[in-house]
């Protein structure tokens, strides 16, 4: 109310509310213990956290990354200080539990490969007469260290020193994974 003692109304009742402010929003609501709140984040953020899981660890354990991913967030949801859009805290929160859940799988030693011949050795899809291309199956053909490089530099737009960063390796080695990739999933592709 006013000083006059009426209701104040909006002066742009038609103002569209964004995705950014519902966000904004909902993650105090559920820093609070509001689970309808998390649950709108969840809906809103579900389909890119599970495309990130699908690419960078395996469609076959994408659903046990994402709901792990979601479960981190509730968790960590009172360290979200609002700096940033809740999506990019998501997105970061999630490449770090996939890292992590790669590292406890035992595959981080066998990530990269520096045989010679590794991408000749990749076998593609059979030929097709309708000639489609699945592209999320090349992705998943290509070893761990190439997909996951791939996938944080192409596909998600890091680059190679945040890759580097995020991995524990060398630059050098975040570029020759990406090339490695690249030339397996022209050869993949081509075929």
């Amino acid at each position: 109310m006013d000083d006059t003692g009426r209701g104040v109304t909006d002066l742009n009742p038609k103002r569209e509310v964004l995705p950014a402010e519902n966000d904004a929003v909902d993650a105090v609501l559920a820093a609070a213990g509001d689970s309808h709140a998390f649950e709108r984040l969840y809906r809103r953020h579900l389909g890119r956290i599970h495309s990130l899981a699908r690419r960078m660890i395996n469609p076959e354990e994408a659903d046990d990354a994402t709901q792990a991913v979601f479960i981190r967030a509730w968790e960590k949801l009172g360290t979200f200080r609002g700096e940033a859009a809740f999506g990019t805290w998501l997105h970061r929160l999630a490449i770090n539990v996939m890292l992590a859940r790669r590292t406890t799988i035992g595959t981080e030693r066998g990530r990269f490969s520096e045989a010679e011949g590794v991408v000749e050795r990749m076998t593609g899809r059979p030929s097709q007469k309708d000639l489609s291309i699945d592209f999320e199956e090349a992705i998943e053909r290509l070893p761990n260290g190439a997909r996951e490089v791939f996938v944080l530099h192409d596909v998600e737009g890091y680059k190679h020193e945040e890759i580097a960063g995020m991995l524990g390796i060398v630059t050098g080695t975040s570029k020759a994974q990406l090339h490695r990739a690249r030339m397996a999933l022209r050869g993949y592709l081509e075929r």
